[in-house]
């Protein structure tokens, strides 16, 4: 089967085993202006974590695509998103990434909106002699059309029609709860975060947080200083990294999603590594054992389009925007149980500023790698990249053993050792990638009597 609207772009043929990604869809701006139309403005987008707004008049900016939105808890509790834009002449009203008001004056031309996002004031409206019509018009920002949360997640979309939250997250949720359930009264982030700009494609980074391949070539530095410390050769001790090369004889695996949603995981050789190991016996008695083992293996899952919640070395969330065809943003959080000891929560973010901090050891070496990539797809002979082949003779249809221990029926499953470093995880989000750019192109819904879920591996 292959996607018709997509065919000159993802080459999906199950019966035959073949896979491939043209290096076009990282590099053409016509692409690029469609995704953020097909893709971005018609399905789900995370916001933020509903503890980031835990007060009365809080408030976080973000965006979806290039829609600039702000999230706010107002002065009765609840939540609402709105597009950040003041209905006067569109300038942005909330400016700070976070904070606390229960007015945003706009610093054009002064425009007010409380919490709830109701315009409270227009300046010197009484001698502006507007027309009658005027007032005819809601003077408000803009509220998003849907607003849904899971787990504490908050996601946002500009598509009215969009399928609900839960449907969109579907049997992945069992694999997203192994993060958020991680602490009794929640997760939040710690304060702080590491925000960058690469010169490459966001979809870059969709491969590379599902990439166990690249990691022993990009970063053999950290393989190795990693050693060292175990010899007491080098220092950092406090980071507690665990030494990769004991995990090449553990077994690993993925599961594709409808929606373009994915999971890899591996074993863990060195749990006592992991900041949550000396809650173990607490995770165990509130979630059963099944449950508690698999947080102490390594996890990484998209939800596409463009948010990774990584759970190998440090508990992050990602979010990757894209600025261009050939740049994006990247925002990368360190996530903890809410009320956790001081001690594990200085372990967990030693480990992220050793791996994931933008001076880390593996953003630079990723970074680098996506722009060097870039420069590669400008070479015309190209074409059709190889990079989505490893394991695909190795996809198990439906569930196998381990999803069915944790209840989920996924698209696809694999489970084999390390070494396999698999490829077939990328498949899930390049098909909803044509799906939705397909429909679009075509002037058909996102979802509804269109939507169709991954096909079979």
């Amino acid at each position: 089967m292959q996607i018709k609207a997509a065919s000159s772009h993802v080459d999906d043929r199950p019966q035959d085993q073949v896979f491939r990604v043209h290096s076009d869809v990282f590099t053409d701006p016509a692409l690029f202006e469609d995704e953020q139309r097909f893709i971005f403005d018609r399905t789900w987008n995370f916001l933020g974590l509903d503890s980031q707004i835990g007060k009365p008049n809080d408030f976080v900016t973000t965006t979806i695509g290039r829609t600039p939105v702000v999230l706010m808890r107002d002065a009765t509790g609840a939540i609402n998103a709105f597009v950040n834009a003041c209905r006067h002449k569109g300038a942005m009203v909330c400016r700070a990434e976070q904070g606390n008001s229960k007015y945003h004056v706009c610093p054009y031309h002064g425009w007010a909106y409380d919490s709830a996002g109701k315009n409270s004031g227009i300046k010197d409206q009484e001698a502006g002699r507007y027309a009658p019509a005027f007032d005819l018009d809601s003077h408000d920002l803009i509220r998003l059309p849907r607003i849904e949360q899971y787990k504490g997640l908050i996601f946002g979309s500009l598509n009215p029609d969009v399928i609900p939250l839960e449907q969109f997250l579907g049997e992945l949720r069992p694999l997203l709860d192994l993060a958020m359930d991680q602490g009794p009264h929640g997760m939040e982030f710690v304060p702080g975060r590491a925000v960058y700009t690469y010169d490459a494609n966001w979809k870059l980074q969709m491969d590379n947080g599902m990439d166990y391949y690249h990691l022993t070539s990009t970063h053999a530095s950290f393989m190795e200083v990693v050693e060292r410390r175990e010899a007491a050769q080098a220092g950092n001790q406090e980071a507690r990294q665990f030494n990769w090369k004991k995990r090449l004889s553990q077994q690993g695996g993925m599961f594709t999603f409808p929606h373009g949603h994915a999971a890899i995981w591996l074993d863990q050789a060195q749990p006592e590594k992991r900041p949550i190991y000396p809650a173990f016996e607490e995770i165990r008695n509130r979630l059963g054992e099944v449950r508690a083992q698999w947080m102490l293996k390594l996890r990484n899952i998209t939800i596409f389009p463009n948010l990774q919640i990584a759970d190998s070395t440090a508990l992050i969330l990602r979010t990757f925007r894209p600025l261009a065809a050939n740049r994006t943003e990247m925002r990368v959080y360190c996530m903890a149980p809410i009320g956790e000891a001081a001690e594990l929560r200085a372990w967990r973010l030693r480990q992220f500023e050793d791996f994931f901090n933008a001076s880390g050891f593996a953003t630079p070496d990723d970074t680098a790698t996506f722009e060097a990539c870039q420069a590669g797809y400008q070479a015309a002979p190209l074409g059709y990249l190889q990079g989505y082949a490893r394991g695909i003779a190795s996809v198990q249809p439906g569930a196998n053993e381990e999803a069915a221990a944790l209840g989920f029926t996924p698209v696809g499953s694999l489970k084999d050792g390390f070494q396999l470093q698999n490829e077939a995880c990328f498949h899930s989000g390049y098909r909803e990638w044509a799906r939705l750019m397909s429909a679009g192109a075509a002037g058909q819904p996102a979802y509804g009597s269109h939507e169709t879920a991954a096909a079979p591996e």
